[in-house]
């Protein structure tokens, strides 16, 4: 397949700066400011077309995972047909097929329209979060995070919409480490609540359920509901693709927990609403794209960053100082341990060596790279760290 000419990506020169005590803010760490202001004068920005881009975006990825097979509903072609007259489904056949991983047959397009990958089927909660961002995008299904990813760097689509956190489950890792192995961009986000229904093929009371599927979090969060109700619990890959298993399989003691519009797009029954034991469940999604967005100051912005520090007492305190002193209030913080550095040996006084954990810290904060005192404190705050990358700064978008 060819690819397109890889994307310009917008850099601008690191320069030492005498008011933060930095000797060569280009050359002394390894740092990955994209998003980086001359702290006194006019943005210069400088076009780097890496003609390595398309290269990078098809070298496989550390510990990657084979993607699970997708859901074998060949067998049940007889009884598709059969229940279909009685309204039970729709035609499956005409859902759109998940993209895997090492699918890289690009879809024609005109350009007209914003094309939009998530992870899941048709149905699930991270389409409805597309959808709610690009309301006429065209959204495209992919069957792993990692595709969704891969997607965008291949020119597949325009934009990928991932789920990072959610109020009760807490954050995704799995996508925390992702955007550190992609040099793609946050350039938003998106905040949704989540109400799962219990569903069941037509015709079915929810005393008759036995068991029930979906993701491994749906249930978590639906843990009361499901206990007064004594159903066993079985974990799918989402919540959509459990709706579609029941419907494949057409037993009559087995439901799922998902949206109302999965129970809408595969023919089955909203046995009951709400089910989640947390009424406030809401998801964060990132919006990520090639290009990093230029950001303001005429609207409230957020910045991502990830940054590894150097060894010592107190470091993670200088360098989150490093913020406090300039009024930037911190929405998040995550650590992660490194992949390919998970322990680190420190000198331990005539006693051979100690391991630590070597940590990677993601943080996100309330201020525009176009602020001098955002520009102020990652200058400053590279002075402690070894490894320190702008993720992105994006426009914040509380609506639920």
């Amino acid at each position: 397949m060819a690819l397109r000419a890889a994307s310009p990506i917008w850099i601008s020169p690191l320069r030492p700066h005498s008011k933060v005590g930095v000797s060569d803010l280009g050359l002394r760490r390894c740092v990955d400011l994209r998003c980086y202001w001359d702290l006194e004068r006019v943005p210069k920005w400088e076009c780097c077309c890496l003609s390595v881009l398309a290269q990078r975006a098809i070298t496989p990825v550390e510990d990657e995972k084979p993607s699970a097979p997708p859901v074998d509903t060949s067998g049940a072609t007889d009884q598709v047909q059969d229940t279909q007259s009685r309204g039970f489904h729709k035609d499956l056949n005409l859902l759109p097929k998940p993209l895997s991983a090492t699918d890289l047959s690009s879809s024609p397009g005109n350009g007209a329209q914003v094309r939009v990958a998530y992870q899941g089927i048709p149905g699930a909660y991270s389409e409805a979060a597309a959808l709610k961002a690009y309301p006429k995008c065209e959204t495209v299904p992919c069957d792993q995070f990692e595709a969704a990813f891969k997607a965008v760097e291949l020119w597949l689509v325009d934009k990928a919409v991932l789920p990072i956190e959610n109020s009760v489950g807490g954050s995704i890792h799995r996508n925390y480490d992702l955007l550190l192995r992609h040099r793609l961009h946050i350039v938003g986000e998106v905040q949704m609540v989540v109400n799962h229904c219990l569903l069941g093929l037509p015709g079915v009371p929810k005393e008759e359920l036995k068991r029930v599927l979906s993701h491994p979090q749906a249930l978590a969060q639906c843990e009361m509901t499901l206990t007064k109700l004594g159903i066993i619990r079985v974990s799918a890959d989402d919540t959509a693709g459990a709706a579609q298993m029941v419907v494949a399989n057409g037993e009559r003691d087995t439901g799922a927990i998902a949206s109302a519009r999965a129970a809408d797009i595969y023919g089955l029954s909203i046995l009951l609403e709400k089910i989640q034991d947390d009424d406030d469940n809401i998801t964060r999604f990132l919006i990520l794209a090639r290009e990093p967005m230029i950001p303001g100051s005429n609207r409230p912005h957020k910045t991502s960053i990830v940054f590894t520090l150097e060894e010592g007492p107190g470091m993670l305190f200088k360098a989150l100082a490093v913020f406090a002193l300039r009024d930037i209030n911190l929405t998040k913080i995550e650590s992660r341990p490194q992949r390919k550095r998970p322990l680190r040996v420190v000198d331990d006084s005539n006693k051979g060596s100690a391991r630590y954990f070597d940590y990677l810290f993601y943080i996100d904060f309330d201020a525009s790279m176009a602020e001098p005192r955002a520009q102020h404190a990652l200058a400053h705050l590279q002075e402690f760290a070894r490894f320190l990358r702008v993720l992105g700064c994006y426009p914040t978008d509380a609506t639920l």
